[in-house]
């Protein structure tokens, strides 16, 4: 199953972002993909103040990780860019990061691939005109029903 959703601006993107908060569970993994200043750390923003997170929120280039751990649910934000191979996550333990009972979003998993395990969602943003297109795709009953909750919303 797999929805698009136009988002016009960088606050439609932030605002997209705090509203997939209400359809996460406390252990969901989403994986977003995108060309660089696509807006996959805009989004990860956004889900940040959904959960109340008022803190500069950086990509975590150079560090792989940033966690937020004071939240309503802890999260853990990756970004692969950097990866040099796959193999290197098992050096940082990033599989750890996954059987904790918390979100985890990553940037470019496509880096991680084959390592990393099957998100819940996947989604791909793409410059639009003047905005965003972001394409989600759900890749398990979690991530199915959190795209039921989003069209309801959005429509």
């Amino acid at each position: 199953m797999n929805v698009s959703f136009e988002l016009a601006d960088e606050q439609a993107t932030l605002a997209f972002g705090a509203q997939l908060v209400a359809c996460m569970n406390d252990d969901m993994r989403i994986y977003l993909s995108g060309d660089l200043g696509a807006g996959k750390t805009t989004l990860t923003r956004g889900v940040l103040r959904g959960l109340g997170y008022e803190g500069a929120v950086k990509s975590p280039t150079y560090t792989l990780v940033e966690p937020y751990q004071a939240l309503a649910k802890t999260l853990y934000h990756f970004d692969l860019y950097r990866l040099g191979a796959p193999e290197e996550i098992e050096y940082m333990g990033l599989r750890d990061y996954f059987d904790d009972s918390a979100i985890v979003l990553v940037e470019w998993p496509e880096r991680g691939l084959p390592l990393l395990p099957r998100p819940d969602l996947a989604i791909t943003i793409v410059v639009a005109d003047s905005g965003r297109r972001a394409t989600l795709v759900a890749e398990s009953a979690v991530g199915e029903e959190c795209l039921h909750s989003l069209q309801a919303t959005f429509l």
